[in-house]
């Protein structure tokens, strides 16, 4: 089988499939190497996008998709569907935002760092096939983990995760701060293993344990002035007048006798 007929039978089959499919599944089928069929893969996708064909090739992640051309995107919506899809709100690309950047994480995580409730984006986010399930956290509650999918990467024009832009204001304190965040985290899921404590309880106390520890010392001029506490005298015997103490006589051996 030459290379020729090996990319018609790839064409074939990702024509067929409609949605992406893994290298590993075009591996098993034509009976080559990953190295050899992603070669494969590319030199087709260059050849639709060299002969300006309204059909691409689409490398997503790990996996080969065919698709229509982003050029004539709007004469394929008209075609298909009645109305615009309708955009992603605000709320929808921040919280996709934090998902894609921190992936697998929890909503805990997530509203953690937008601080509201994210639930009914999530939800949103889920139907949309933006975000997937991917397991769950080993801690008590095990929350769910989220993460991207393949349609999130096709619909931001993304190969894979990482040609995702770097995160804006980005400094080596936030990296510190971050790896002290989840040092932290690790520290009281150790603490609490066996405790009956949520998601947001342990994240809410590794962001406090955080700043503390971020805190810098005071400095004496810093601490708040204190009163010093007056001398306390000591107490008076009953009936023996106030006043000085007499000097208490030395006992030079020679006692005094009664006449």
């Amino acid at each position: 089988m030459d290379v020729k007929e090996t990319q018609h039978i790839i064409e074939a089959i990702l024509f067929a499939a409609g949605e992406p499919v893994g290298v590993e599944r075009l591996c098993l089928t034509l009976e080559l190497d990953r190295e050899t069929v992603d070669e494969l893969c590319r030199n087709l996708a260059d050849q639709y996008a060299y002969d300006h064909r309204g059909i691409r090739v689409l490398q997503l992640d790990n996996a080969w998709q065919m698709a229509s051309a982003p050029e004539y995107a709007e004469a394929v919506r008209q075609t298909f569907e009645s109305r615009k899809p309708a955009k992603l709100s605000q709320p929808a690309l921040e919280v996709l935002s934090i998902i894609a950047y921190f992936q697998p994480t929890t909503r805990a995580y997530v509203d953690q760092v937008r601080g509201v409730d994210s639930s009914y984006t999530v939800g949103l986010l889920l139907e949309r096939e933006l975000i997937e399930e991917c397991g769950r956290l080993a801690v008590p509650g095990r929350p769910i983990l989220y993460r991207t999918t393949k349609n999130f990467l096709r619909s931001f024009s993304l190969s894979s995760l990482d040609e995702l832009p770097e995160l804006p204001n980005s400094t080596p304190e936030d990296g510190q701060i971050t790896l002290e965040l989840q040092a932290n985290i690790e520290k009281l899921r150790a603490q609490q293993e066996m405790a009956d404590v949520s998601d947001d309880e342990l994240l809410a106390a590794a962001a406090r344990l955080a700043a503390e520890e971020a805190a810098p010392p005071l400095s004496e001029e810093e601490f708040p002035a204190q009163e010093e506490a007056p001398d306390q005298e000591a107490p008076q015997a009953d009936g023996a007048p106030a006043g000085p103490e007499a000097p208490e006589a030395e006992d030079d051996g020679h006692g005094e006798r009664e006449g």
